[in-house]
């Protein structure tokens, strides 16, 4: 099963616009270390979370604001996203502070971007 795990947005100032939304919705900004380099707002119940990244907007390879979907298993759920008609664009991964995370780009069948992580 796959679902809405955040909502991904690419800006000038992470910070900034965590305050903002987590004001905005009343949600709660998540204690993150400043390697991390991302923020995140965490909603009441169980919406989505928001991502904040520091990043250009405007290119073709940019995802200005997308989903990532959360799976159990990345690579089943890319696999049968890719049987849907999803094409991936890259794999990437990430080490810091022993946490580790790996994510798949994609695109849906109109090439609207998303990525692919497992579960926190």
């Amino acid at each position: 099963m796959v679902n809405i795990s955040y909502v991904n947005f690419a800006c000038d100032d992470p910070d900034a616009m965590a305050t903002f939304w987590a004001d905005t919705l009343e949600g709660e900004r998540r204690d993150l270390p400043p390697s991390a380099e991302i923020e995140i707002v965490d909603q009441v119940g169980d919406r989505p979370s928001l991502m904040f990244r520091e990043a250009t907007r405007g290119t073709d390879e940019d995802l200005p604001i997308h989903l990532d979907l959360g799976a159990e298993d990345r690579s089943e759920a890319v696999e049968r996203l890719e049987e849907l008609g999803a094409t991936v664009r890259e794999t990437k991964s990430i080490e810091d502070d022993g946490y580790e995370l790996t994510w798949t780009a994609m695109e849906d069948p109109e090439g609207n971007g998303f990525c692919v992580s497992e579960h926190e």
